[in-house]
């Protein structure tokens, strides 16, 4: 339930990880690149949807925050979707770009990320604000633990981790 909780709030502010894939991609590969990213797409999408359910049952949502959490829920799908489609893109197009291509895409990326984020603290506010005491020491001790934990694991992730371990190691 904690690492749930961090995980998805913290979704994007650990996003730019994706960015920096250093694994070679073959140039002639862009069809298998297509038909590969679909299988790794639906594995997202399913980690994503996964960490909601477990989110929505450890922090014991109730009828009367379901609205809230809808609204939270979807934030997180979102952003989710967004920073998978730009992780795609860069993938697509990093044999081909230059530094400047690079450097404009990379802050792409941070400002969506950065944009994702005020959108999922604005759809959290009024869900945290509707949580029970109890709900909020959950979810406070949650991202005060998982916080941790994730700076911990970044300053020992390997930098030549391809973007997929990354994404995987940081489980956004």
């Amino acid at each position: 339930m904690k690492r749930t909780l961090v995980a998805l709030a913290a979704f994007c502010a650990l996003s730019p990880v994706f960015a920096q894939s250093s694994s070679p991609v073959a140039a002639s590969a862009p069809a298998a690149q297509a038909g590969a990213s679909a299988p790794a797409a639906n594995k997202r999408e399913a980690r994503v949807e996964e960490r909601i359910a477990e989110l929505h049952s450890s922090l014991k949502i109730t009828p009367q925050q379901e609205e809230q959490w809808a609204k939270f829920a979807d934030v997180m799908r979102e952003n989710g979707r967004t920073m998978a489609d730009l992780y795609r893109q860069r993938i697509a197009q990093r044999d081909t770009m230059s530094a400047l291509d690079d450097m404009k895409q990379y802050e792409q990326i941070t400002q969506a990320n950065a944009d994702g984020t005020k959108r999922l603290v604005e759809a959290f506010e009024p869900l945290y604000t509707s949580l029970s005491p109890e709900q909020k020491k959950l979810a406070d001790t949650s991202f005060r633990s998982e916080h941790g934990k994730k700076r911990h694991a970044s300053a020992h992730r390997s930098p030549r981790a391809s973007g997929a371990d990354a994404a995987s190691a940081t489980k956004p």
